[in-house]
């Protein structure tokens, strides 16, 4: 019984060690679904400067840009793609499990596959629209048209507006064709577009003086709950006219709660995943990085693996009446 006791230890350091040295002298690829600028580009980088720290040996990682298809091209790479050995990872949009199920286009991926590792922040989404255009409200919308950047039909900058469009009557004009969040920001400074749906995060990160020198009226807000910071902005889902709208509502809000999520490929042996959602975990607590995401004003909240995984699930399983409505509300 010792001798197989001690076998049995034996191998399992073995194990232990074989997955501890992997790392040696790898780099680690971190895709972001876009392009450069705007808080998805700018949260990969930060994670990937301090989450070597937390892996054995200390992988180089480097950030690769991957835009196009609304979030979709990378979100199919990481899928089909890339290595399922823990050398790639990725940060794509929150919205992309919900594009799964109510739109599908290009999607050949599914969400509920994926080694998710968590994510940082869970602040609302917000739609905003020039002041100088009068708009003030949702009503105002409703009888006025706006352009309205977008980076392709998956992204959530794109989701919400066009629901609204559908459920509430709203007038925006959907410009597609930017390639990050960040494009579409400069396009409102030029007055390409006269409004934009984002994170209230990447908002004040990029652009806090449009909010403190009065530019932009804030028109409605997407989560589960008001930020504390918009306490007078209204949720999407109070904005419904019925029950039936607000289901499909909830279920176009609940990818919010996602924030910015991290995964790995799909058939990542599961020892490596969990080292990577230990790694993952001990960033979003590293008093280094915690210090300089508040220098960026990046939002500091972490979520587990298994609440993303769960809410992923929820999405991609949601009830197949809902699904059609939502799926009406975006056409």
């Amino acid at each position: 019984m010792r001798f197989l006791l001690a076998c049995l230890i034996g191998l399992f350091a073995a194990h232990a060690a074989g997955a501890d040295e992997f790392y040696k002298g790898k780099t680690i690829t971190v895709v972001t679904s876009t392009g450069a600028g705007g808080t998805y580009d700018l949260v990969a980088r930060l994670i990937a400067r301090h989450m070597p720290r937390h892996i054995p040996d200390i992988p180089a990682m480097v950030v690769q840009n991957m835009p196009g298809g609304g979030n979709v091209l990378a979100t199919n790479y990481l899928y089909n793609l890339a290595p399922k050995d823990g050398t790639v990872i990725g940060t794509i949009n929150n919205a992309i499990p919900l594009h799964q199920v109510i739109d599908g286009r290009g999607v050949r991926y599914d969400a509920d596959k994926f080694s998710w590792l968590g994510a940082t922040g869970s602040r609302n989404s917000i739609v905003i629209v020039a002041r100088s255009t009068g708009v003030r409200n949702i009503e105002d919308m409703k009888h006025r048209e706006v352009t309205l950047g977008g980076t392709g039909p998956a992204s959530s900058i794109v989701i919400f507006p066009q629901a609204m469009n559908n459920l509430l009557g709203t007038r925006f004009k959907i410009v597609n064709g930017y390639s990050s969040s960040a494009e579409v920001y400069i396009a409102m400074e030029k007055g390409e577009v006269e409004a934009r749906s984002g994170s209230y995060t990447d908002l004040m990160s990029e652009h806090g003086d449009w909010v403190t020198g009065n530019k932009v009226v804030f028109l409605v807000q997407i989560g589960t709950k008001r930020d504390a910071a918009l306490a007078q902005v209204p949720l999407l889902t109070e904005l419904a006219q019925n029950a039936e709208q607000r289901r499909i509502m909830t279920l176009i809000s609940a990818p919010v709660a996602l924030g910015q999520p991290f995964l790995a490929p799909p058939g990542l042996p599961a020892e490596r995943a969990l080292l990577l959602r230990h790694a993952f975990a001990e960033t979003l607590a590293d008093p280094a990085f915690l210090a300089e995401a508040a220098k960026l004003n990046v939002d500091d909240l972490a979520i587990s693996a298994e609440e993303i995984a769960r809410i992923v699930h929820e999405t991609v399983a949601a009830p197949p009446d809902i699904v059609a409505k939502a799926k009406a509300a975006m056409e």
